[in-house]
């Protein structure tokens, strides 16, 4: 039986050392995906994207060989005459660190940053949970991105 604590413990890690702490890209695992991962031990995490601005990807988690959990996002600029994605990216990288010195991903987060204020809300925790982040800039969503996942059971 997979260890809960131990199984959120690791994805805030391997977030935090990956697109929010700047790993190093990896060879796409499929064409065209952008792909940035992170090892521990037994764990492996494996973040694969496609896109820029606007973008789609999936995150998973393996634990001793097998797949663990996984979620799944899309997110894109909404009004680009507010926000680029160069900005966007600022702001969520900002955020999410502090998320992540919190131990967590989950739970719902605001955050003020120069380009915008970043907005997160989510239901459950992380053997199930659906999340939706946006950024307001002059009161106005600028960008937004939903998100689900939680264990994968074979």
């Amino acid at each position: 039986m997979l260890d809960i604590a131990m199984l959120n413990e690791f994805i805030v890690e391997a977030k935090a050392a990956t697109y929010v702490g700047g790993g190093v890209p990896r060879a796409p695992c499929r064409p065209g995906s952008h792909d940035i991962g992170y090892e521990r031990g037994d764990w492996r995490y494996l973040d694969s994207y496609f896109g820029g601005t606007d973008f789609a990807g999936q995150e998973v988690v393996w634990f001793a060989g097998e797949p663990a959990w996984a979620m799944n996002y899309f997110g894109c600029v909404i009004a680009p005459e507010l926000i680029d994605g160069t900005a966007a990216g600022a702001v969520i990288k900002a955020a999410l660190s502090a998320m992540y010195r919190e131990g967590r991903f989950l739970d719902g987060m605001e955050f003020d940053h120069p380009f915008g204020r970043y907005i997160d809300s989510s239901e459950g925790g992380c053997a199930r949970f659906t999340g939706h982040e946006c950024i307001m800039v002059d009161g106005q969503k600028a960008y937004a991105l939903d998100y689900r996942g939680g264990l994968v059971i074979p």
